[in-house]
């Protein structure tokens, strides 16, 4: 397994952010007065729904094919995901004239389907949990020989999505707190990898859902371990078990863990659409439910938070039914 230091991820990242600055939205920084207000501190809202596809995953899933040889693009590549990696993979895969295969769960929302295929993808819906997903489609992968490109747990898609934390620095480089949404691992790892180099004092706060918690979980651990009791709203986030690259990376650079209920994702997904104008999915509303849980407000009190809006790509029946 590669050893991750900061100093070599501060030179990759540097490559990477060179290499993804004319195809990716630089995505803003949005102050929330009404947060401000509850926490006593100022809360900035990272808006990544804002990204190319609606979600950061396009970051990662560019930088990996846009590496890849004459005889693998040849080969075409293949992935497995709930929708955001799934609609990143496929429109990367547009831009650099690649033929992409997608393994989606048969529960994946209809509007995250329909939009990888919209990009020039072929969709193939297998297996009812994305962990039953990925098992399908890595057996198919050696079978076709296609390229695999992992969701989360590659270091070419771990440094794509840690220009976030870079843009996060160049947009508000005295931030103390970056809370960020955790599934398999792939955004919170390359954020900590970006920040912690630079900055080494500012915590990084890793947040999911009470159903399903693989990473926070192994973090509490000290090891690799499955986590999901039942589904979550964070479809985007429903990884009973996070990466091995990811979690090497995470052990020793997460300060924070929280977990927020159900309801407490609905809530945020609410008060996104009602008073900040965001259209946030499940996994993308993570961070704003651990603010308004109350439950991390000492760490926010007189502090510059950064919350990260992962995505936008929301089922519409489930937004109408929350509004």
């Amino acid at each position: 397994m590669t050893t991750f230091t900061e100093e070599h991820a501060q030179g990759e990242l540097e490559v990477v952010y060179q290499r993804l600055k004319p195809v990716v939205i630089h995505t803003p920084l949005m102050p929330s007065n009404t947060m401000n207000a509850f926490v006593q501190g100022d809360i900035y809202l990272k808006l990544e729904n804002l990204q190319r596809t609606g979600a950061f995953k396009f970051r990662g899933a560019y930088n990996k094919l846009a590496q890849l040889t004459v005889e693998e693009r040849v080969q075409g590549v293949i992935a497995c995901s709930a929708g955001n990696h799934a609609q990143g993979v496929a429109l990367a895969a547009s831009l650099l004239n690649i033929h992409a295969r997608i393994f989606m769960p048969v529960t994946a929302p209809t509007t995250k389907i329909e939009a990888t295929k919209n990009y020039g993808a072929e969709v193939i819906l297998a297996g009812t949990t994305f962990d039953e997903t990925k098992e399908l489609t890595i057996a198919e992968t050696k079978k076709s020989g296609e390229v695999f490109v992992s969701p989360f747990d590659d270091e070419a898609i771990i440094y794509g999505q840690g220009t976030i934390g870079r843009e996060i620095l160049e947009d508000l480089a005295d931030v103390d707190n970056i809370i960020v949404p955790i599934g398999g691992g792939g955004l919170i790892a390359g954020i900590a990898l970006a920040v912690k180099e630079l900055r080494p004092e500012v915590k990084i706060i890793g947040v999911q859902s009470y159903q399903v918690h693989g990473m926070i979980r192994s973090i509490w651990a000290h090891r690799l371990i499955e986590n999901r009791t039942a589904r979550t709203l964070a479809d985007g986030c429903d990884v009973a078990l996070a990466g091995e690259i990811t979690y090497d990376i995470l052990k020793d650079r997460i300060d924070e863990t929280i977990l927020v209920e159900e309801k407490e994702i609905e809530e945020a997904i609410f008060f996104l659409a009602l008073k900040e104008k965001v259209v946030a999915e499940g996994a993308g509303a993570l961070s704003t439910a651990a603010i308004l849980s109350g439950k991390i407000n000492h760490l926010l009190k007189g502090k510059k938070t950064v919350a990260v809006v992962s995505g936008g790509n929301i089922d519409f029946t489930v937004l109408k039914e929350f509004l």
